[in-house]
């Protein structure tokens, strides 16, 4: 059985893009709010609130982290586009997705996820190559570019859409 926190694997950064390439995985981000709709159409509630695997996030709440995930995103290649190899922050996912909005309806947060990725897409549609070969400078993983970040936001969103698309098929949700 495959790992149920990985259901298209997990990220592996290819390490150069050609502008084919990036067009694809733009246009991946440009999918995903539509994806998650998709995916969570006709729920109920309390299959909302099933977690997609054991020990891990609901359905509801995957739908409120990619906005989160997604907002940050954006910051993130704001900064790296306008200042030079900017330091950026983290934040702790596990305690975002147990805030009190976390509980609201889906749609709060799939209406920003459209609205978000409208900005976003519009903005990498207008980059050429050496706006995606700036960087910015990860706590974590240390100086990354934008051409890395546009790899890993695709995967995410296509992750977490798996998350709850293997999720509906586990369980025979139609």
């Amino acid at each position: 059985m495959e790992d149920p926190r990985y259901p298209i694997g997990r990220f592996q950064a290819e390490p150069t893009l050609t502008d084919v390439r990036r067009r694809e995985l733009i246009e991946q981000i440009a999918a995903a709010p539509t994806r998650l709709r998709e995916a969570i159409a006709g729920l109920t509630e309390q299959q909302l609130d099933t977690p997609y695997r054991d020990g891990g996030w609901t359905v509801r709440q995957v739908a409120h982290h990619v906005p989160d995930s997604h907002l940050n995103a954006y910051i993130r290649f704001k900064l790296g586009l306008t200042e030079d190899s900017p330091p950026i922050k983290t934040y702790d996912q596990t305690e975002w997705a147990k805030t009190a909005e976390m509980g609201a309806p889906p749609d709060f947060s799939l209406d920003l996820l459209d609205a978000l990725h409208r900005r976003w897409v519009h903005l990498l549609r207008s980059l050429g190559p050496n706006h995606f070969a700036r960087t910015i400078e990860h706590p974590e993983w240390g100086k990354i570019t934008l051409d890395f970040l546009v790899q890993l936001y695709a995967w995410h969103g296509r992750h977490h859409v798996a998350h709850i698309t293997s999720l509906r098929q586990r369980m025979g949700w139609r």
